[in-house]
């Protein structure tokens, strides 16, 4: 049987629907090295989880108010843009499990971009608002904010790795 006979009786098994689909692609995968998951899980998992702890924790940390109240006050995630950082991490870890090439790389390369776009604008809210009341310090960023910094950059330097190094089927 020559190479190309073989490839193509191998690969008939993959395109399956069903469980004998899941097999033929862990048997696959398998010989790739990559068994289920690809290049990308891994970073995507622990980018996914990293938005979705993210939305959580605080992200924005108003120590003036600390003198008034006699504890400092901090917004979460959750209400604001934490939410959708919560929806797209999901997204993301979803992701990792997708053995797919064009959907792992969108359901890396999407949520990264969207959370890392928000990261932005929150840090220059915190910069505009600092300035305005002439208060260095008086907006400081959270744990949150940093954790979502960090999952955009993994992900989108993993969308850009499996872009680059997955080699394309014909």
């Amino acid at each position: 049987m020559s190479i190309t006979e073989r490839e193509r009786t191998q690969s008939a098994g993959v395109n399956d629907k069903g469980l004998p689909g899941v097999f033929a692609r862990l048997k696959a995968g398998k010989a790739q090295g990559w068994g289920i998951f690809h290049m990308g899980s891994w970073p995507m998992m622990i980018g996914g989880m990293m938005f979705i702890v993210s939305a959580f924790l605080p992200w924005v940390t108003l120590p003036w108010v600390e003198e008034l109240t006699g504890e400092a006050f901090h917004l979460r995630g959750t209400d604001g843009p934490g939410v959708l950082t919560l929806a797209v991490g999901c997204l993301a870890f979803a992701g990792a499990f997708v053995p797919r090439r064009k959907l792992a790389i969108g359901h890396a390369a999407v949520p990264g971009v969207v959370v890392g776009v928000i990261v932005l604008i929150q840090c220059w809210n915190i910069i505009a608002q600092s300035v305005q009341l002439d208060a260095w310090g008086a907006f400081l960023p959270g744990m949150g904010l940093v954790l979502a910094g960090g999952g955009a950059v993994l992900l989108i330097k993993a969308g850009w790795n499996m872009y680059r190094r997955w080699p394309v089927q014909p």
